[in-house]
């Protein structure tokens, strides 16, 4: 039986950390409505190799099948914790349009861009590259040129 023909009961969206997988909120209860195996999806999701560190959020999203199994599908970390990788930032301002939290600068933009875009909704560069800005500015970030 293929994946196709089985009858889905559910997408679940959750971020979990790099190797850190665990019946605890919020996987646990996510999981646990859809009746589907907790300790399963935490290790498969912990086998999974990420070129990250341990710890970094991996959003994930769960397909949960009637007959109780899953699939699961996993993206690259959100924009702004790539941006406070990429400049070596504790947390975002907590008033943005007021207070700085820090200095971007676009090419720093355009390289958190080329590791989102396989994400993101556009395949164009300069497109993803706007998104990543405005994501920069939101955490209250000042982006030079």
């Amino acid at each position: 039986m293929s994946k196709s023909s089985k009858e889905i009961l559910g997408l679940i969206k959750l971020q979990v950390p790099v190797g850190k997988a665990n019946p605890a909120p919020p996987i646990g209860p996510a999981l646990g409505q859809k009746g589907l195996n907790i300790m399963e999806f935490c290790k498969q999701f912990n086998a999974v190799k990420f070129d990250y560190e341990a710890g970094t959020p991996i959003p994930v999203t769960i397909t949960a099948y009637k007959d109780k199994s899953f699939t699961f599908i996993t993206k690259n970390p959100p924009v702004s914790y790539l941006i406070m990788k990429e400049i070596k930032l504790e947390k975002g301002s907590s008033n943005p349009g007021k207070d700085s939290a820090g200095k971007i600068t676009m090419a720093q933009i355009a390289n958190v861009a080329k590791k989102k875009m396989v994400d993101m909704n556009s395949s164009e560069l300069s497109a993803c590259v706007q998104m990543v800005k405005g994501s920069a500015v939101s955490m209250g970030l000042e982006v030079v040129e």
